[in-house]
């Protein structure tokens, strides 16, 4: 029976999102420029025809900022008096009733005053996303609640506002808002940050240089392991094998021999000039003769993790397959095998292993670092 017009239609027109698309803006401190971006962005798409509407956005006295902000819908803000005293914070339910396309809400990791609807402004941005609505927003990286700590020990400063790790990693899409540490203080010094008041008090303090590129670097962490994470979700849903070299990741196999602290000392080495992941492997052979040392082993282990390794202890029948499963499970780019000078029996099944790893691993580049002799 052929379809009607309707149906083709029906067809044709997408499915309905389950929920509203979360694109956040990060910096590593304040006066980068996040939210003149953001808005920026809510400019051009209201341009374009969506319609977009500000939900909360905090202009500090930013001449710059508040033009932006004056060229686009305000919600007009809830009114709550706390302690004699009357703040305003984003109305929610205001803007569930608007129903915008997009709203734009700053400052994610905001503390909203007792009396609101949720006590943290996130909260108020996940009720938003259900909606189906998308958000605009906008967080520091200091204000990330595993990085906090850190941010303390470089600043000396405590963060008391924070957001959980999930919040920013649910992100649909992370831009980081750059600029370099000399280009923010130029903008501390004009007084495009702060009131003159508190420029150079800032500058001596948390705008100081150190402090900055320690804080840039932090961020630039975080955007990498996000797109990381994407790629690896991207990979794994359209089944691609080959390894994408986008990020090094060195394996270094070990065992129970004494040699096995060189091993992975070199491939330590190797990781750190490449800024790569370490993976320090194991492979327990299942119904074969135990003939290496325990003891060892647990030292050679214990020091792959102290040198900032992630030790994998695996089982199987093959170590030649065990291995090519696990460099193709976790996109493996190089991998380290440790050669001892064997003249007997175990030099041919050593070469072996490593022969049918070759056959049976995707494309990846292997090491053959050669032991001291009486190491094996």
């Amino acid at each position: 029976m052929p379809k009607k017009p309707e149906d083709w239609l029906e067809v044709a027109s997408p499915a309905p999102k389950a929920r509203g698309i979360f694109k956040l803006f990060l910096g590593y401190a304040p006066g980068v420029g996040k939210t003149y971006g953001m808005l920026s962005e809510a400019i051009r798409r209201s341009h374009r025809g969506e319609d977009i509407v500000i939900g909360i956005v905090e202009t500090h006295g930013r001449k710059g900022v508040q033009e932006l902000a004056d060229q686009l819908e305000a919600v007009p803000r809830k009114k709550i008096d706390y302690k004699g005293t009357v703040f305003e914070e984003m109305d929610v339910d205001a803007v569930l009733a608007r129903r915008p396309e997009v709203v734009l809400v700053d400052e994610l990791a905001h503390t909203n005053i007792p009396g609101s609807r949720h006590r943290k402004r996130y909260e108020d941005v996940q009720e938003l996303l259900a909606a189906k609505i998308d958000v605009l927003s906008t967080v520091n990286i200091q204000h990330i609640e595993s990085i906090a700590p850190t941010v303390r020990a470089i600043t000396g400063i405590t963060v008391r506002e924070t957001v959980p790790d999930w919040v920013p990693l649910s992100a649909t899409e992370t831009v980081m808002v750059d600029l370099t540490p000399e280009a923010l203080q130029n903008r501390m010094k004009r007084g495009d940050v702060y009131g003159e008041e508190k420029v150079q008090r800032s500058l001596k303090n948390f705008f100081r240089r150190g402090n900055l590129i320690a804080l840039r670097e932090l961020a630039l962490r975080q955007v990498a392991e996000q797109v990381d994470r994407s790629l690896e979700s991207y990979m794994d849903a359209k089944d691609i094998h080959e390894n994408w070299g986008v990020r090094e990741r060195i394996a270094v196999c070990v065992s129970g021999s004494p040699s096995g602290q060189y091993l992975i000392a070199r491939a330590a080495r190797m990781a750190r000039r490449l800024d790569a992941e370490l993976y320090v492997l194991h492979i327990d052979r299942e119904l074969a003769p135990r003939e290496e040392n325990p003891k060892v082993l647990e030292a050679n282990l214990r020091f792959a993790e102290n040198l900032g390794a992630e030790v994998i202890r695996m089982k199987g029948k093959s170590v030649a397959d065990t291995i090519a499963d696990f460099v193709r499970g976790k996109h493996i780019t190089q991998v380290v095998f440790g050669r001892a000078p064997l003249r007997d029996w175990r030099k041919y099944l050593y070469l072996s292993v490593v022969h049918r790893f070759l056959r049976e691993s995707p494309s990846v580049d292997v090491h053959i670092v050669t032991q001291e002799p009486g190491d094996a």
